[in-house]
């Protein structure tokens, strides 16, 4: 099979790592895949910012957390069986967020054209680091910290800039089967 085919076919969002670094060398080639992303106009609207910092890691885990369950709220009436078991997960994991990853890298953008380009570069990323052999995930829940002040001054978020990240990076403690997935919904014309 074509090797950046196997790669979309078996990269799976991994939740649960290894404690151990992953080399900046290594860290560096998948930002460097993010960066070769295609952007509009050619913009490249982002930029990188890698946390290994295992306090940083946990302040900005203390801060996403009950931001992430405002949101999770919301599924208590819509979905309430979905809701309790995200909850039971809250309550089992250390971190339920960035899932004790030795590696967060924030996609940061900014610009007209930054909701369009960084999550390409967001993909490359995570397709990059499964090539490498490494796990990955897009961690939504990860970006709910920028109602603290000092988060943002670390990140140097401007008040243009959003985050489009992160992505979560380790060695995989094991790789998820593939979920059942739809048939593409197809109209040829």
């Amino acid at each position: 099979m074509n090797p950046v085919l196997k790669a979309i076919a078996e990269r799976r969002a991994v939740r649960s790592y290894e404690p151990r670094p992953v080399p900046e060398d290594i860290i560096k080639k998948i930002i460097e895949a993010g960066n070769q992303a295609p952007s509009a106009m050619n913009s490249q609207p982002w930029r990188f910012v890698v946390v290994e910092d295992r306090e940083f890691h946990r302040k900005l885990m203390e801060t996403a957390i009950p931001n992430s369950k405002k949101i999770l709220e919301l599924f208590k009436d819509i979905n309430p069986e979905r809701y309790q078991t995200i909850m039971k997960r809250y309550e089992a994991l250390e971190d339920p967020i960035y899932y004790s990853a030795p590696v967060i890298i924030f996609v940061i953008g900014s610009g007209p054209f930054a909701d369009l380009s960084c999550p390409l570069a967001c993909q490359n990323m995570m397709l990059a680091a499964y090539s490498l052999g490494l796990g990955s995930c897009w961690v939504h829940f990860g970006s709910l910290v920028t109602d603290n002040e000092e988060i943002k001054k670390e990140l140097e978020l401007s008040v243009d800039e959003k985050i489009y990240g992160p992505i979560i990076i380790g060695y995989a403690q094991k790789f998820p089967e593939p979920p059942p997935k739809k048939g593409p919904r197809i109209k040829w014309i």
